[in-house]
């Protein structure tokens, strides 16, 4: 038989055990997720034009670089990446672009807009830690918009960050 103290100590943890009990688990992603069910990888990078000034190469992308996986719009995700810092501060970056591979960005032309994803960050990311591939965590949300670094088809409002480790 129950006592008064047993409880009580009973209710108090039954307030507390729903929040923990049914805490969300993002759902794992990879960058082929981004792009729409049904549409290959080939169908969104055209031909391209060599730069032999410059030596690079120019994608082209067609309407299809821009179709999102609306599936994704408001899921509570996590997906590996690395980090195009956009603002660093004194106590690390919180906006950045997360790329698919080291450097997109900056050394080649950026990814289609399905391949990129703007991440504002709650809890600043060390930036020693800049070349180490993340798991961001968080809330996606899916519209087009223009950076300096590209258009982007992705945001993430990231509530947890922490090395990716393979």
């Amino acid at each position: 038989m129950l006592n008064r103290r047993s409880a009580l100590m009973l209710l108090s943890g039954s307030l507390v055990a729903p929040k923990t009990a049914f805490a969300a688990t993002p759902r794992e992603i990879m960058w082929d997720d981004l792009i729409p069910p049904g549409l290959p990888y080939a169908e969104i990078i055209g031909e391209g034009e060599l730069d032999e000034v410059n030596d690079t190469w120019n994608p082209i992308y067609d309407a299809n670089a821009t179709k999102l996986n609306d599936a994704l719009d408001g899921a509570y995700i996590r997906m590996p990446g690395f980090i195009i810092p956009l603002d660093i501060s004194a106590r690390g970056v919180t906006e950045f672009m997360l790329v698919p591979y080291v450097g997109a960005c900056i050394h080649t032309p950026p990814p289609p807009a399905n391949q990129l994803v703007m991440v504002n960050a709650q809890t600043p990311w060390p930036d020693d830690q800049l070349w180490d591939p993340v798991w961001v965590t968080g809330k996606m949300s899916t519209q087009l918009q223009t950076t300096s670094l590209g258009q982007a088809g992705y945001s993430i409002l990231a509530s947890e960050m922490e090395v990716y480790v393979w």
